[in-house]
């Protein structure tokens, strides 16, 4: 059975089992999956090894050193090799990739090869003595991309949503941004509301809206 502080380390590169705000040792991380034997976490692998990569400091020598035995070592490096194939049949290229792959022999380049053919036929393997699904390995890979590029979108979008209220303080009052956000909206003013837009907020708005105001702000930003 795997022991709960693996998962936490797991979630936290990735396969969120349950959610965790503790540092882990990468590597180290990584190197337990390898030994845990357990065929669901073998087929997280390569989405904890590229955020590995990517968030922490993924060394392929200190990987090794966790794993004392020689068939753990073996394991890692199928894995290791199942992900590389698992990268190239999504036309993913990451550098450390392809470092490894330069020392690669040809014995490695051919399972490497054996490894792509599986996915591309879309039929079950075994690799490490467990039998893997290609389908499901892919399926996996690609929900973990589709969940990174939506955290993405909405940490741009809640960016670009902040910038813009940080901006319209400095040049409105929170009354006035409040009508200017109905305008927008097409919200109805009040009377007074409507006078004080005209008289006030619209003057600012106007000139927000002049294109040589707008390059000379853009100048000067530049400069």
């Amino acid at each position: 059975m795997t022991d709960s502080d693996l998962l936490k380390r797991v979630s936290q590169l990735g396969m969120t089992m349950m959610e965790t705000s503790e540092e882990a040792d990468a590597n180290k991380t990584l190197a337990d999956v390898v030994k845990s034997d357990e065929l669901r976490l073998w087929e997280g692998f390569p989405v904890l090894l590229v955020n590995a990569s990517r968030n922490y400091r993924f060394e392929y020598e200190r990987v090794l050193e966790c794993l004392p035995s020689l068939k753990e070592k073996e394991t890692f490096h199928a894995l290791l090799l199942l992900s590389m194939a698992l990268y190239d049949f999504h036309h993913l290229s990451f550098h450390w990739v392809n470092q490894l792959k330069a020392k690669f022999t040809d014995d490695e380049k051919s399972q490497l090869k054996e490894l792509k053919g599986f996915l591309s036929a879309r039929t079950s393997f075994t690799l490490c003595g467990a039998q893997f699904d290609s389908e499901r390995l892919k399926g996996m890979f690609k929900l973990y991309f589709k969940e990174d590029a939506e955290n993405g979108r909405q940490q741009k979008e809640r960016y670009e949503e902040l910038s813009l209220e940080y901006a319209l303080s400095q040049l409105f009052s929170a009354k006035q941004k409040e009508l200017f956000r109905k305008k927008l909206d097409g919200v109805p003013f009040t009377k007074t509301e409507k006078e004080y837009y005209s008289r006030t907020v619209k003057k600012k708005v106007v000139a927000l809206a002049h294109a040589e105001l707008h390059r000379m702000a853009q100048q000067l930003l530049e400069g």
